[in-house]
């Protein structure tokens, strides 16, 4: 899978328990190594606003069809990383991305690759829903049709709003706006927004934090569904949800220099149940034990 470098065509050519405290760790069906397809390559990964380091020495991979949740204390730069693999902190003034992202073999910050491009294959939902004030119609329509996928419209909102585990809900008021769904349904909605232009990885940034249980349980069983046909890179708060959706963790914290100043840095990532159960950082076993955080 190519990413079209700047001056190509459109994105339209590539195909691309409520309640419950009890972990579910690791997934039934995990792949040994030798047979996982790795999407994201991510070596000595370093990210600084303004000159201060934020973020530093990341490297791991992520395979595909899994779920990877990012966890560790606040302002420890876990939303940071995860705007480095589709390239949103592009959009910061200031920020400067060093070290190697590779994306299906390829460089994602080549000069080459067009970030909008990057962004179209690797879609974000983001902490709190944001539908636009339009039609539920239109909010999922919205990405298609400014990238000029118009074949079969119709069709595809309602594959995006199914696999969004949506479509049932809201097929008979297609033409009501997304803002009068209840919050669940407006993050289903966003995520149906972002499936809608067929990426290959979906990143979701704290995307149950404004949600009730009942909602959020309803967005851990649709990643589930999901990850039978895309990535999912999570980051998260609740370290249960973390180990009952997750394939792998990464857990950053936070350290302080000699000068006081603050970045976070990757500590460990393994597979979910031995983060959990088996950490190999005393670190880790300090938060995910609530020692810390």
């Amino acid at each position: 899978m190519t990413i079209i470098p700047t001056g190509s065509r459109s994105m339209s050519e590539v195909t691309t328990t409520p309640g419950s405290t009890e972990p579910v760790l690791g997934s039934e069906h995990e792949l040994p190594e030798e047979a996982r397809e790795i999407v994201f390559e991510i070596r000595n990964l370093a990210v600084r606003y303004g000159g201060a380091l934020a973020v530093r020495d990341v490297t791991l991979d992520i395979a595909a069809n899994e779920i990877t949740a990012v966890i560790g204390p606040s302002g420890c730069g876990k939303s940071t990383f995860i705007r480095c693999l589709n390239r949103m902190n592009d959009l910061v003034a200031g920020a400067t991305v060093e070290g190697l992202v590779r994306f299906h073999g390829e460089d994602l910050y080549d000069q080459r690759v067009d970030p909008a491009t990057v962004r179209r294959r690797i879609g974000m939902v983001f902490q709190r829903p944001n539908p636009f004030p339009k039609s539920i119609y239109d909010n999922v329509a919205y990405g298609p049709r400014i990238n000029k996928m118009k074949h079969n419209l119709d069709e595809t909102v309602e594959r995006a709003l199914t696999h969004a585990a949506l479509w049932d809900e809201v097929k008979d008021k297609l033409k009501k706006s997304g803002l009068a769904l209840s919050g669940g349904q407006q993050q289903r909605l966003c995520i149906a927004r972002a499936l809608a232009v067929q990426p290959d990885v979906l990143l979701m940034d704290e995307p149950c934090s404004a949600l009730d249980p009942i909602a959020t349980a309803r967005i851990e069983d649709l990643m589930e569904d999901l990850k039978r046909e895309y990535t999912i890179v999570i980051v998260t708060h609740n370290m249960q949800q973390a180990a009952r959706v997750s394939d792998r963790t990464a857990f950053l914290t936070t350290e302080v220099d000699d000068s006081g100043h603050r970045s976070g840095r990757l500590v460990e990532f393994d597979r979910t149940a031995t983060i959990f159960t088996h950490p190999s950082d005393p670190r880790t076993e300090g938060y995910i034990t609530g020692r810390f955080g």
